[in-house]
């Protein structure tokens, strides 16, 4: 292998175009069709190899595959992240999957995994390591602002909007990480326990949706369920992913997650990340086949992972002019600069402000009008720019460019808030700036006499890296860089402060109740135009939308799993995962789930509902001939909303279902949102259907979904504590 320095310097600047149809995607029947008359050509070395990783930090790629001739399949580049290309130049550093939850917009979640999809074929990379589809269970998890936040049908949403808008540019999305790793304390080592029950109505579900949208990958993780690790646990792996959901396409290790031969691939492990590494040999490989020749495992094992690799492939059209691999990053010296920007900095601006969380707005204080105000003070950190450079990936970073480790993206350029207001504002108001955290007197001097004080303040994390020694998980829910004092001292000394926060998930807030405090602002995980999206929202350019994707509580002890140190790890909450704890215990947050103000208001007015409800048998086919009851639901709901406010904006409607008594539901469950926007005195009808799949829970005798048989409770609100509808409906089985 050549040295980086005697290699010659021929650069190539290439601007991809990435305006391209949707790709027609085939169907698993069809993606199978093709993938035989690879796959039956291939010897069981062959078989081996494509599913067995190489070249681990000596190739292009997070992970690599063997190629082989005779027949042809390529080598397939697997890339991080879930939020974008990880480890690569030129490409755009976008909001993280918490803000794309925050959103509760289907339509903008969509077009961000489109933008996703364009950037990684644009590189070559034929599988994109997301979406991450674990939970916010804890409020202390490290990987939190990866995923979707602590509600299934939210995440759900998210895990197929993304996956589909993917796919839908040819790339293979894979779903991580299968199951249970919600939290990095322990990830490695004890056992997480989780009954049957919970582990389909929460943790599986939106794992299920991203295979309804025909996910072709899924990643496997490094934790133990039920004392078996996940990349070789047999009932989750066979009976749950492959056999209940009917997972068609391939299970691949988490990076050296790997930790057996023959008990992964007969468990339905179909491919080992990162294989034979710079630590030593993989369980694949040579291994693989001798453990086939000796016949400890079939060979139609080996070829059913052979075909569901290659059938993946064949169904986002990757045999048809599939652009080769441009990371540049690596080698920045001999690969081609492919440029796939494009303008998606466009919506990655319009997604930061659909994403900030409106929490608290004194007198509507917000929003600023530039022409109106004379001295403004901007201080905090993070509000300014990196201190550590632009690219800022891999490593604890400010100002909404927030996370660390593999879900994060290297910054083409960075729109720090300084610059955004500064900018926004214009040079009719004089900007004062203080970006010292710890010199307070500095921070008080500038915010007197200001007409308004905003005040940045943020917390991080990152997956097992020590973060301003919180190693994966946060070991509290402070503010980092002394905030909370920060916050106080402007307070005390300007009556019109204003609250940014930027976190990877909740923090306490003692100083929410201090009378000059007039509002606070949840821009969350913005990406690169993190202070133009927050000048948007500031000025009144853009009213806030966002909704918080989680509970914030008042004190740390409220929630149900505040401590998540204990060994083994025990799902004792069940169902009552984030605000269903809260509503179940009745604890008031300080501000609920589904949470977001606005500049304008909205009326609920008239409703309307109707349900039905039948049974019918279905053939299951069979030697056996066996019929199965199958039970048919359809409740359709409308509800009218009326902009009454003095602004346009947009509403997020949300839909909660009470199940009937009895059956150990949790007092309400989030079954549907839209959100709308309407123009000053415009009214719209929001029309929801409830079907068999948002009525159903899982019985663990019938081991199947079943619609409980009772009376049922809508509601319809603007949060989970905010409920503006209520009505009954009963179904009879």
């Amino acid at each position: 292998m050549h040295s980086f320095l005697s290699l010659k310097v021929s650069v190539l600047l290439v601007t991809v175009s990435l305006v391209q149809a949707k790709v027609n995607v085939l169907s698993w029947d069809q993606a199978y069709s093709r993938a035989h008359s690879v796959v039956d050509q291939m010897s069981l070395a062959q078989k081996v190899a494509i599913a067995t990783g190489t070249g681990y930090m000596n190739g292009l790629c997070t992970g690599n595959t063997y190629s082989i001739r005779n027949p042809n399949f390529p080598s397939l580049c697997l890339q991080d992240s879930s939020m974008g290309v990880h480890s690569a130049d030129d490409v755009t550093a976008g909001v993280a999957g918490i803000n794309a939850a925050a959103s509760f917009d289907k339509t903008a979640i969509r077009a961000r995994g489109e933008y996703m999809g364009k950037e990684f074929r644009g590189k070559g990379i034929n599988v994109q390591l997301g979406p991450s589809l674990n939970f916010a269970r804890s409020p202390y998890g490290g990987r939190m602002w990866e995923s979707g936040g602590e509600d299934p049908y939210l995440m759900g949403v998210l895990a197929s909007e993304t996956v589909e808008g993917i796919q839908d540019q040819g790339v293979i999305a894979m779903a991580k990480h299968f199951i249970l790793n919600d939290q990095d304390l322990y990830r490695n080592s004890p056992s997480f326990r989780i009954d049957e029950r919970t582990l389909h109505e929460v943790y599986l579900w939106p794992f299920a949706r991203a295979v309804e949208s025909g996910v072709g990958a899924v990643m496997c993780a490094y934790n133990k369920i039920d004392g078996s690790y996940s990349c070789e646990n047999d009932y989750l792996l066979n009976t749950v992913l492959k056999k209940e959901l009917d997972f068609k396409g391939f299970v691949c290790s988490d990076w050296l997650a790997t930790m057996s031969t023959i008990k992964a691939v007969n468990s339905g492990l179909d491919m080992e990340m990162p294989g034979d590494t710079v630590f030593g040999g993989g369980y694949f490989g040579r291994n693989l086949t001798d453990a086939v020749r000796r016949r400890l495992v079939s060979e139609e094992r080996t070829t059913d992972m052979a075909m569901r690799i290659v059938a993946a492939w064949f169904k986002m059209r990757q045999d048809r002019f599939y652009p080769s691999v441009a990371l540049d990053s690596f080698f920045p010296y001999s690969a081609p600069i492919v440029d796939v920007q494009q303008d998606h900095y466009k919506l990655v601006r319009e997604m930061g402000a659909a994403s900030n969380v409106l929490l608290k707005n004194t007198n509507n204080i917000l929003p600023l009008d530039p022409n109106n105000v004379r001295r403004i003070a901007i201080i905090g950190s993070d509000a300014g720019p990196y201190p550590e450079g632009r690219h800022c990936e891999d490593r604890e970073c400010t100002g909404g460019a927030l996370g660390s480790g593999s879900g994060t993206v290297k910054f083409p350029y960075y729109i720090d808030p300084l610059q955004g207001l500064s900018e926004a504002f214009g040079y009719r108001t004089q900007v004062r700036s203080s970006l010292d955290d710890w010199d307070l007197n500095k921070a008080a001097r500038a915010a007197t006499g200001a007409d308004y004080a905003i005040v940045f303040v943020s917390a991080n994390s990152g997956n097992e890296n020590d973060v301003n020694d919180n190693a994966g998980d946060r070991k509290n829910l402070y503010l980092w860089q002394n905030g909370d004092n920060l916050v106080r001292t402007v307070a005390d000394a300007n009556r019109n402060t204003i609250v940014v926060v930027h976190s990877v998930g909740p923090v306490t807030m003692p100083w929410i109740d201090h009378p000059n405090i007039k509002a606070v602002l949840w821009p969350g995980l913005p990406g690169q135009e993190s202070g133009n999206s927050l000048a948007d929202i500031i000025t009144g350019k853009v009213n806030p939308s966002g909704r918080l994707p989680y509970t914030i509580a008042r004190r740390e002890g409220d929630y149900v799993t505040s401590n998540i140190r204990g060994s083994p790890v025990n799902y004792n909450e069940k169902l009552l995962v984030g605000y269903k704890w809260f509503d179940y215990a009745g604890i008031e947050p300080l501000f609920p789930f589904g949470h977001g103000l606005s500049y304008t208001k909205f009326n609920y007015n008239r409703w309307k509902y109707s349900a039905n409800f039948s049974t019918h048998y279905k053939s299951e086919g069979g030697w056996k001939g066996e019929d199965k009851l199958v039970q048919e639901a359809d409740v359709l709901i409308d509800t009218s909303i009326l902009n009454a406010g003095p602004s346009d904006g947009a509403e997020v409607v949300q839909l909660y279902i009470t199940f009937p008594g009895g059956y150990g539901e949790p007092p309400k469950s989030l079954r549907g949102f839209e959100k709308v926007f309407l123009r000053r005195g415009e009214t719209f009808n929001v029309h929801f259907r409830l079907q068999r799949k948002e009525l159903s829970i899982w019985d663990t005798v019938a081991k199947d979904w079943v619609i409980p048989s009772g009376e049922y409770t809508i509601h319809i609100g603007a949060s989970s504590r905010d409920i503006r509808q209520s009505g009954k409906f009963s179904l009879f089985v």
